[in-house]
């Protein structure tokens, strides 16, 4: 041993003193997740800062960009101006994504809009259900992105940023706030693919964990088939069997981390324990043989089909069951042409089972303390394209409920053609902000150092909450 390098000889020492005592890092790791408590990150900093209005978040993804036009932004002016030309004041020097250097006409929205609730919130009759709803939602009618494209406008809003190896937002809840379930990840993400536009591919990018450590990226649980692949056990292998497998390749991982202290060995011990624990959680999550009918005729699901109605029910199964970030993907909104009748059908898509998440939510009492968003990557244009509509980043809508939000309003306004946001302009750092202080975390706190450098979901510019929109939140 003498002859063994000193640093060496202190990596020995100290992995022979973990390995002997009766909390090493292994122990002490499995002790941590079987404990029932909020589990957070050695290196994290102490949130919530403020007393939080919401425990989790289900963020309803309408991926492809859905028109603000044909859904919460209704333009009277458009409609006149049908086929006539754009403006060219407004439209000049401006950064368009297929129309560019093409004559622009203002292409009429194709539904018309209907008071909807006691506040009369117009929204598209098109959404008759949301319409039922209305009084729970609050629409930001001047959203802005900086993206024209499809994959760099999801990076954005998803990372808040367009550099690659950033983590997205769930993984930042997760790494401030911790899991409030063992058996479950903190951060899922469900998709489907409609019938009425192009389905956009999404990355697995856009729910990753980026430099956070590996145990903080999202789940995709697969809306078809087997949930989580290798989710069973293969002939031959009981639960006891299993158990004995992962204890001793979690003596494996306590023994490396103790001898080179890399931190994705914690992340390995985690998640072996959690692949351990899901083998039984999620086959219980997705049987939904315990629902009554009257709730599947709510969403108008039909569990199994991997349809977008199915993933909301399993989002709600998912919230009441402590998963943090439910993000619920529906790849049908790119509806460049034949925009009419691909509307027509998304709607009947997601209108329905948007409006039934919200009412199971308050009928179970998760409504007050879970943030639902409903909206995509960025807007479409007010010009035609064909008889479609391009992609567009100066004016598009989100909608926010839950979390005791204020519902039944709608903040901002873009200009008379619905071209450009004008007031109450909210960008989508602006969003994140918001939605991270909902959540009790003060968004310019949670950062981490990467390169020597303070990273956050917000980035470096100014971000505002929008506290005109989510009312009042009380200090802690």
């Amino acid at each position: 041993m003498a002859d063994l390098p000193r640093t060496l000889l202190d990596d020995l020492s100290r992995r022979a003193f973990l390995a002997s005592s009766a909390a090493g890092v292994g122990q002490a790791a499995l002790h941590a997740l079987n404990a029932p408590r909020v589990l957070h990150d050695p290196d994290a900093k102490a949130f919530p800062n403020h007393r939080p209005r919401a425990r989790r978040v289900i963020h309803l993804y309408q991926a492809g960009g859905p028109s603000h036009l044909e859904t919460f932004d209704e333009k009277p002016e458009l409609a006149k101006r049908d086929g006539q030309p754009m403006p060219e004041s407004m439209t000049r020097g401006q950064q368009l994504a297929q129309l560019q250097g093409q004559q622009l006409r203002c292409f009429a929205p194709r539904f018309p809009f209907r008071s909807s609730g006691e506040s009369g919130l117009r929204i598209a009759a098109k959404f008759p259900h949301l319409g039922r709803v209305a009084d729970k939602l609050a629409v930001l009618n001047a959203m802005r992105t900086d993206q024209i494209n499809h994959d760099p406008a999801h990076t954005l809003f998803n990372t808040g940023t367009t550099l690659a190896g950033r983590p997205s937002m769930g993984s930042w809840i997760h790494y401030g706030l911790g899991s409030m379930n063992d058996n479950l990840p903190a951060f899922v993400v469900l998709t489907s693919v409609g019938r009425g536009g192009q389905a956009q591919p999404i990355a697995a990018r856009q729910w990753h964990s980026g430099f956070l450590p590996s145990r903080y990226q999202g789940v995709e649980l697969r809306a078809q088939g087997d949930p989580v692949l290798y989710v069973n056990n293969p002939g031959g292998v009981d639960r006891q069997r299993q158990r004995d497998v992962v204890d001793a390749v979690q003596d494996l991982n306590a023994d490396y981390h103790a001898l080179t202290r890399d931190p994705e060995a914690r992340t390995r011990i985690a998640q072996y324990e959690l692949a351990f624990r899901m083998q039984s959680a999620v086959p219980e999550l997705v049987d939904t043989s315990d629902e009554p009918q009257h709730v599947l005729d709510l969403y108008g699901a039909n569990p199994g089909d991997g349809s977008y109605a199915s993933n909301c029910l399993l989002a709600r199964r998912l919230a009441e069951r402590g998963v943090r970030f439910i993000q619920v993907y529906h790849r049908a909104w790119d509806h460049h042409g034949g925009i009419e009748r691909a509307m027509d059908i998304t709607a009947q898509e997601v209108d329905r089972a948007s409006a039934a998440l919200l009412i199971d939510l308050e009928q179970r009492g998760l409504l007050d303390d879970t943030l639902v968003l409903w909206g995509g990557e960025f807007g479409r244009t007010p010009m035609a394209q064909g008889n479609g509509r391009d992609h567009h980043i100066k004016a598009f809508s989100y909608v926010m409920a839950g979390a005791g939000i204020p519902g039944g309003v709608a903040h901002g306004a873009t200009d008379e053609l619905g071209y450009a946001a004008v007031e109450g302009i909210t960008h989508v750092h602006d969003l994140h902000a918001t939605i991270l202080y909902l959540m009790g975390i003060d968004h310019e706190r949670l950062d981490y150092r990467f390169r020597g450098l303070e990273l956050r979901l917000t980035g470096v510019e100014p971000a505002r909450v929008l506290h005109e929109v989510i009312g009042t939140v009380r200090p802690a």
